[in-house]
């Protein structure tokens, strides 16, 4: 069962729900990129791909992602296609490593940090979810066609640093239409009697 809170500070909406009879819903992890995906400030290289798995799976804690030199994490995660997000979960410990403050930017690819000082797309305040149902419910409007999903965890609850076992998207998967577009180089060149010739060279480009 949803519940909602609605304001107008930074975290308009946050609802949650158990999601246990529908965790079906959360198989967006298969439509992310994930040879593109990157964790910035992850303990271990790679890691941070580890945390978007099956919902089923979400109590595997052999797979965990931990930041490094602080309790930040930015999680840049390509789709295959357009998105529509409405909901996240993210699992940590029942400790102070645990997210408090998670903040969503869409189709900005390659953040950095120094990305995340402009205004977030939603903001969450978190709760401790050691099992993996809590979910935050995002501005659907907002996130109606989101290609790449930017997931900032900005602090947690006081820790050096903090850990994810599990990040669950739900939404709505659609392809991509891309238009190919052919452009015509012109060339000029010269024959051995000195009339002009016109080369026409294609040129295909993908434009998403």
């Amino acid at each position: 069962m949803s519940g909602h809170r609605h304001g107008y500070g930074p975290c308009q909406c946050e609802g949650y729900h158990d999601p246990a009879e529908t965790g079906m819903e959360y198989g967006l992890f298969k439509k992310i990129d994930h040879e593109r995906l990157e964790c910035l400030n992850e303990s271990s290289e790679g890691s941070g791909k580890l945390v978007f798995k099956p919902w089923e799976e979400r109590q595997d804690r052999t797979k965990y992602v931990e930041s490094d030199d602080d309790e930040e994490l930015l999680f840049n995660i390509p789709f295959t296609g357009n998105v529509k997000l409405k909901g996240i979960i993210v699992m940590g410990e029942d400790d102070n490593t645990h997210p408090s403050e998670m903040r969503l930017y869409k189709n900005i690819p390659h953040m950095s940090f120094d990305d995340t000082g402009r205004e977030p797309d939603q903001v969450f305040k978190m709760n401790r979810d050691v099992t993996g149902v809590l979910e935050y419910t995002t501005k659907v409007a907002r996130f109606s066609s989101v290609y790449h999903l930017s997931i900032h965890i900005a602090k947690n609850f006081g820790a050096e640093t903090s850990k994810i076992y599990y990040i669950g998207l739900r939404g709505e998967w659609s392809e991509s239409h891309r238009h190919e577009v052919t452009l015509c180089t012109y060339e000029a060149s010269a024959n051995p009697t000195d009339h002009k010739i016109d080369l026409i060279t294609p040129h295909t480009h993908f434009i998403a």
